[in-house]
């Protein structure tokens, strides 16, 4: 695996990392390259992984119908990546069939599938597509979580999971699924992750409910939305409201594009906002001369995650703020 900006320390800074890591190991595949890279900001690693966890893995709904939600959304996002890696889940459920044929990008065969598909595609630009939910807080937070996190993992690490591209043989996708078939159907308690939270002053949506889901959610929208903190106002409002007038919509020229919008504002403020609208629009198209002029100023790997998480939430919530209270099937 090749990060693009920074190689994480294997060193777990603090007690909190290590608990997130712990449970990584518990629940999930280990800590994976995008909880690796978080891991330099503590104060987004953890509610990242409690949405995820809550949302993609604890027990009450079909993981199978999440993983599908998970892949298709990191193939709207263009997230090589994440796509691929719930491909692979989708095998380890014993999905084969399934799991390539949203691969393919084509249509499931059962019509419940179809409708998934259809709907977690259409939520790259919501405004546009009159886009809602209908479904429970789990799924609808597995969209959210990867919404998020393929703008990180985009970001920050390089789209190949295997030297080479294997993962997109269909072949190795199976084997894959096999090696971790047995982690990945072992039941997953709910709310275990909320312990690793620090309060919260927002409440949790109300398309959650009650749920884990929401709790993690609040706190990830908080935690990052404190990187643009990093940003002036006048730098913070042209993120937000390019996110609101753009709609998902991906630049053809994603560079020059971002380049034409910081233009005006102050030069102590351009390449961070430069690098906060890219994370929201097309995060792989943020260059390692962006980052290098970003690091004169703010030289920690922290400070380059939160700018990120900044521009990665400010497109997520874009799509949640669409959202209805939820309506359970």
């Amino acid at each position: 695996m090749t990060y693009r900006f920074f190689t994480p320390s294997l060193a777990v800074a603090d007690s909190r990392t290590a608990d997130v890591h712990r449970q990584l190991r518990e629940d999930f595949l280990g800590p994976v390259p995008a909880f690796r890279a978080l891991s330099a900001e503590p104060d987004i690693l953890a509610p990242a992984w409690a949405l995820m966890r809550e949302a993609l893995l604890a027990d009450g709904v079909s993981r199978v119908e999440r993983e599908l939600v998970a892949s298709v959304v990191s193939q709207a996002n263009r997230c090589r990546f994440c796509a691929d890696a719930h491909v692979t889940l989708l095998h380890a459920l014993g999905e084969h069939e399934l799991g390539e044929v949203i691969a393919r990008g084509a249509p499931p065969p059962r019509p419940r599938h179809a409708a998934l598909a259809q709907w977690a595609a259409a939520s790259r630009r919501p405004r546009a597509s009159r886009w809602t939910s209908p479904y429970c807080a789990e799924i609808t937070g597995t969209l959210l979580a990867f919404h998020f996190l393929n703008r990180i993992v985009s970001a920050l690490l390089a789209p190949d999971l295997l030297p080479g591209g294997l993962q997109r043989f269909p072949v190795v996708r199976a084997a894959g699924g096999r090696l971790h078939a047995r982690t990945v159907r072992e039941p997953k308690e709910p709310g275990r992750s909320l312990a690793l939270l620090e309060e919260c002053a927002d409440p949790p949506p109300a398309w959650a409910g009650d749920s884990p889901v929401g709790v993690a959610y609040a706190a990830l929208r908080g935690a990052a939305r404190r990187g643009g903190e990093l940003l002036s106002d006048e730098a913070r409002q042209t993120v937000t409201a390019t996110v609101s007038w753009e709609d998902g919509r991906h630049p053809e020229q994603p560079g020059e594009w971002a380049v034409d919008l910081v233009r005006d504002l102050p030069a102590r403020d351009r390449v961070g906002t430069r690098i906060a609208l890219l994370a929201a629009f097309a995060p792989a198209a943020i260059t390692p001369g962006d980052v290098a002029l970003r690091r004169l100023s703010h030289p920690s790997d922290a400070d380059l995650v939160r700018l990120i998480a900044f521009g990665a939430m400010a497109a997520t919530d874009h799509v949640a703020q669409a959202l209805l209270p939820v309506r359970r099937p």
